[in-house]
């Protein structure tokens, strides 16, 4: 079988703004990019037509992302299974695949349920299996799209040799 590394791990914050100043000034992680109101074109909760308008902010710690991630809206979400819009925690790991609904379906032979799937511009897509029960947490599935790559090396190589200044960023500055 081969390794599904987790790239990335994805907190919940009550605010993205705060928490990265936080983690910047407590664990070195970042610079952290914020992209806020992150456009969700359709997404599915548990089956079901949701909205899902969420805030996140991106950086680095080590070989690994951090996603500080805020949901706006009060609908029902893989996120607000774990936490209210006042707690925060560890939410998902995310893993970046070759065949994602292959994926998927291989989470749901294991007996996983996807909790989320949200399709954003240019056909990209993403979900939260629900993983809770057996790791804590849940894991984000990605299909290794150039542009998602991309996005990951940016912010890799954003915080080489990154001296601590200006902690909190917007993507596209």
């Amino acid at each position: 079988m081969p390794h599904r590394p987790f790239v990335q791990l994805a907190y919940h914050v009550p605010d993205i703004f705060e928490a990265a100043e936080r983690w910047a000034a407590e664990r070195g992680a970042g610079p952290f990019y914020i992209n806020e109101n992150i456009p969700v074109e359709r997404a599915l909760y548990r089956g079901n037509p949701s909205e899902f308008d969420h805030s996140s902010a991106y950086g680095q710690l080590g070989d690994v992302m951090v996603e500080l991630v805020q949901q706006n809206n009060d609908g029902p979400s893989g996120i607000r299974d774990m936490f209210g819009p006042h707690e925060q925690g560890l939410h998902h790991c995310a893993t970046i695949v070759p065949e994602f609904e292959e994926e998927l379906l291989r989470y749901e032979a294991l007996g996983f349920t996807v909790a989320n799937r949200f399709w954003l511009s240019g056909g990209f897509e993403f979900a939260f299996v629900d993983t809770v029960s057996v790791y804590g947490h849940m894991v984000e599935v990605y299909e290794g799209q150039q542009h998602l790559l991309d996005f990951y090396s940016f912010i890799a190589t954003a915080s080489e040799g990154w001296d601590g200044s200006e902690p909190v960023r917007r993507v596209g500055d």
